[in-house]
């Protein structure tokens, strides 16, 4: 099992920028794959970045260029830097790990408000 916490959300102003972090209970070296996805009021959850354990990543069309997915093995942590904020960015922001066998873990989530 994984327990994961989210932090570094915030109120901030359109064009602003956050790092987000999610710090996992145990090494994530194993872990296939983690990523974050987000929630905003009377919306579907999307994904929004993703990670493999290799490396590779994936990015939601309406995030690239402006958002960047890592994780630090060595500090069993992932991060995402979002910069450009915009309102539509408004969101609870869930990160996840999926291990192969195992069911998804999921954080709790951290609120992230793009407001003037």
């Amino acid at each position: 099992q994984v327990q994961l916490v989210e932090s570094g959300g915030g109120l901030v102003q359109p064009g602003g920028s956050l790092r987000l972090s999610c710090a996992a209970s145990r090494s994530i070296f194993s872990i296939n794959a983690m990523g974050w996805y987000r929630q905003a009021p009377g919306k579907q959850r999307e994904l929004v970045a993703r990670i493999l354990s290799g490396g590779s990543t994936n990015y939601a069309d309406s995030v690239k260029g402006r958002f960047t997915i890592s994780r630090d093995n060595a500090r069993n942590t992932m991060y995402l830097q979002m910069n450009s904020l915009e309102p539509k960015d408004t969101a609870v922001y869930y990160c996840y790990a999926y291990i192969i066998g195992y069911p998804d873990y999921w954080g709790e989530g951290t609120q992230v408000t793009v407001s003037s």
